[in-house]
């Protein structure tokens, strides 16, 4: 598949299979993810590798959080432990702090194209992919379980890596046409 065809088909994948990944996909998309484009060369992006353990616990804290202080039904714990488990791997996305308002948001444009190139990294290997962000990416127990400083280090986002559930991957959302997004001027 060349580049274009492959940044065109690929799709966030929402539904996982328990199916590990082949050894050294994670860490190729990682390493794809850092030949990110940089501005000012801040390598502003942090990966951290979610493990069962802490998972199980950030599992916890969304159950919490999507129950408003309400125990949630077993479907609704059943739909959370899919979301939160199933997929093979969990890379929560950060961002170093920065003091210049300017440079955070030069920083925060790194740390998203480093999150394609790790997409398309995965998916040029057939593997699925969704960033995902929420109340649970922001509650301070999710950074007390992740071992986060939020005074250092911004999470961003969860990144989901894994097969998809469904035989055939969804089709592509309608965009808008290229006329619509591109202008030029003389």
């Amino acid at each position: 598949m060349d580049l274009q065809e492959l940044i065109a088909s690929r799709q966030t994948i929402h539904d996982f299979r328990d199916l590990a990944l082949p050894e050294g996909a994670l860490e190729r998309a990682v390493s794809a993810a850092m030949a990110a484009p940089n501005h000012r060369m801040t390598e502003p992006w942090r990966f951290i590798r979610v493990g069962p353990e802490t998972r199980q616990a950030l599992l916890q804290i969304s159950a919490d959080l999507k129950g408003g202080g309400a125990p949630l039904s077993e479907s609704g714990l059943d739909k959370l432990r899919a979301k939160m488990l199933l997929p093979a791997e969990l890379l929560v996305i950060c961002q170093t702090r920065q003091d210049k308002p300017e440079v955070a948001r030069e920083d925060y444009a790194a740390v998203a194209c480093a999150v394609e190139n790790a997409m398309l990294s995965l998916w040029a290997e057939g593997i699925g992919s969704k960033w995902s962000t929420g109340g649970v990416t922001t509650d301070e127990r999710t950074y007390r379980a992740l071992g986060v400083d939020p005074a250092a280090l911004e999470i961003v986002g969860f990144f989901w890596a894994g097969y998809s559930a469904k035989s055939d991957v969804p089709k592509p959302r309608r965009r808008r046409a290229l006329e619509d997004v591109l202008r030029s001027v003389p």
